[in-house]
């Protein structure tokens, strides 16, 4: 029994809490599987740009969902490989921290956590497409946050 002297106290919130995590959308095109595995072999690798990118739109009070996307796409020269496209998500709640800190918190903190996640997705997706499994290098979601926010300024 607590002593009537005692206060009780609630423990603070997290200051990020994910709810759940969910793929929104997610495609893997394979468009010219004739020509890249029946065609002429080649020692040219195929170049594959990625772009990513985060986005943050509030549902509630202090809730948000919080969505990193993922684009790979694979050419060589002219000939297309494969194209994937993965929307992975998380509805998150912000605990009680400064303004100055809700930022980071949804655009940095909470993509690195996501990452794995829809990174694992990618590289099943390419190699049950017939292609060695994508294993995406880490990301620098503070370096993509700063980068945003100087274009925002601009």
């Amino acid at each position: 029994m607590a002593n009537e002297n005692e206060q009780t106290t609630t423990p603070p919130l997290p200051p990020l809490m994910i709810h759940g995590q969910y793929v929104k959308d997610f495609s893997f095109e394979n468009p010219n599987p004739l020509a890249v595995f029946g065609g002429e072999p080649s020692d040219k690798q195929p170049q594959i740009a990625i772009d990513i990118q985060v986005n943050a739109q509030p549902v509630g009070e202090k809730s948000f969902e919080v969505v990193l996307n993922i684009t790979a796409n694979a050419k060589r020269e002219e000939q297309q490989f494969f194209l994937t496209e993965i929307s992975y998500a998380a509805l998150v709640s912000i605990g009680d921290v400064p303004e100055e800190h809700v930022g980071p918190l949804l655009m940095i903190h909470c993509p690195a956590m996501l990452f794995p996640f829809a990174r694992h997705l990618i590289a099943d997706a390419t190699r049950n497409g017939g292609f060695p499994p994508l294993m995406l290098d880490p990301v620098d979601f503070a370096r993509l946050f700063e980068e945003q926010q100087k274009r925002t300024v601009n």
